[in-house]
């Protein structure tokens, strides 16, 4: 199994989490986003979108991070990821698609890359961008999970599930740009339990190979 993968990339932070909470080994490929790697032509086949992360599982390639965790959850659905009741497997999916869909789209690298060059805004108007989306996203999951039935230790019940592979990395990002995460103590609850966990641990973004060693 290979995972095309980038360090900073919060869709692959996704799917190493995935990997590791289901005990499935992986040969990491490191696609450099900042390096302008995923244009090259040979990494076009594998990926027309020309992003991270991309799975190779045996010959079976698969884009995008809810895509490849739905794939990994059927082809491998021990531990699962997903609930048992068809109820309760929408309201994971919905946590998840609320953070990987509605937050992290306004706020991907390309985003942002193109507001600070094109658009010709500042650092300082980028990360006030940054922050206006997060605030907007995360009020919005940390209603769900105090207004709905179902969370307990994480998003879903007392063991992670597909919300929390997505929630982390959002947090990490968050984090990044120095949002104030104070408004939402339900989020980081749930981001200290996943933390404690060596799956997400290992996963984070600077204990990475291609990380750099000087951070």
């Amino acid at each position: 199994m290979k995972l095309y993968t980038f360090y900073f990339s919060s869709a692959s932070f996704r799917v190493r989490i995935a990997l590791r909470l289901k005990g499935l080994e992986d040969d990491p490929i490191f696609v450099n986003l900042r390096d302008g790697d995923q244009f090259e032509p040979g990494y076009l086949p594998l990926n027309p979108q020309q992003q991270v992360p991309t799975l190779d599982d045996g010959g079976v390639v698969i884009t995008q991070s809810l895509a490849i965790l739905e794939y990994l959850e059927e082809a491998y659905p021990e531990p699962a990821l997903l609930p048992a009741t068809p109820d309760e497997r929408a309201r994971v999916r919905s946590l998840a698609l609320a953070i990987a869909c509605d937050i992290h789209p306004l706020n991907n690298l390309r985003v942002l890359k193109y507001l600070t060059g094109e658009m010709g805004h500042d650092e300082t108007e980028r990360d006030q961008w940054y922050h206006h989306w997060i605030a907007l996203g995360l009020s919005g999951v940390e209603r769900i999970l105090t207004l709905t039935a179902g969370t307990g230790r994480f998003c879903h019940g007392d063991s992670p599930t597909m919300a929390d592979v997505c929630l982390v990395p959002q947090i990490f990002n968050a984090k990044r740009y120095d949002c104030p995460l104070q408004d939402y103590p339900t989020v980081m609850s749930i981001f200290d339990a996943c933390m404690a966990l060596e799956a997400f641990d290992a996963a984070q973004p600077l204990k990475q190979s291609d990380a750099p060693k000087d951070r």
